[in-house]
């Protein structure tokens, strides 16, 4: 999964080129605490969290060694039949969709440049690809801070899939302000990269950039014209093709 730096690289991206308002966004701090969301209860980048989920279950995705998130599942169920009435509820939500979007960008591109590259099954991949994104990430300049307000706090407390203690709000805040003054702090080295490199990495971000900017573009005109909205109603109007289901035995192409 992209790291923490790598999704708040991504809410700057959107939001520097283009009006919140324009995409749906009315709470732009929602929109950044929920590009966190997914990742809160599992447990690896906030420690002390009062319960755990596991990954496939918060990501919607089949269990593998690279799993992919199902972005569109969670666009149906949350944002087009159950659409928050609060501005920072549904802020939230795009912003864990946005999440699943992007982990899925990442690593559905990272199994086919492993499978390209020959690359041995087992954890030296999986961390190093993981070292690898960390490393992009602190080179993107990143300096949004979530701020817990009540009003997010409320509207993490109604996230659908689960709620979010007002506690573990605040440490998941604590922890990804700290990754964004890290990544201030500190000047990566361009040579340190274990398995991909900057190119490969730019041409991802880019990528998945421009997916999450002509779905919300299109969401907004189905919106206004009272059509449906539903993930496969956003991809036909916006030019792309229907969503492939993921195959979890990806790897088995790498031992024959």
């Amino acid at each position: 999964m992209p790291s923490w730096n790598i999704h708040t690289a991504h809410v700057e991206s959107l939001l520097g080129a283009h009006r919140a308002e324009d995409l749906g966004i009315a709470d732009t701090n929602a929109f950044l605490f929920g590009s966190y969301v997914p990742d809160i209860y599992v447990g690896f980048m906030v420690s002390d969290v009062s319960l755990h989920i596991d990954y496939c279950i918060t990501h919607i995705a089949k269990i593998s060694m690279i799993p992919l998130a199902d972005a569109d599942c969670f666009w149906d169920h949350y944002v087009a039949r159950r659409t928050p009435s609060s501005p920072a509820g549904l802020s939230l939500v795009l912003g864990a969709w946005a999440h699943l979007v992007a982990d899925r960008f990442y690593n559905g591109r990272f199994r086919a440049y492993a499978v390209s590259h020959e690359m041995p099954e087992g954890d030296e991949m999986r961390l190093g690809k993981q070292g690898d994104f960390d490393l992009f990430g602190r080179s993107l300049g990143i300096t949004s801070l979530v701020c817990p307000t009540d009003e997010l706090i409320e509207a993490a407390w109604k996230f659908r899939p689960y709620s979010i203690f007002a506690d573990d709000v605040k440490r998941a805040a604590d922890v990804a302000n700290g990754i964004v003054r890290e990544s201030q702090a500190s000047a990566p080295s361009p040579n340190g990269y274990q398995l991909l490199t900057a190119e490969w990495l730019t041409s991802v971000f880019k990528a998945c950039d421009e997916r999450l900017l002509i779905w919300l573009e299109a969401w907004q005109r189905l919106k206004a014209q009272g059509s449906p909205c539903l993930a496969a109603d956003v991809r036909a109007e916006a030019g792309l093709s229907p969503a492939t289901l993921d195959d979890p035995d990806w790897m088995k192409s790498l031992m024959q």
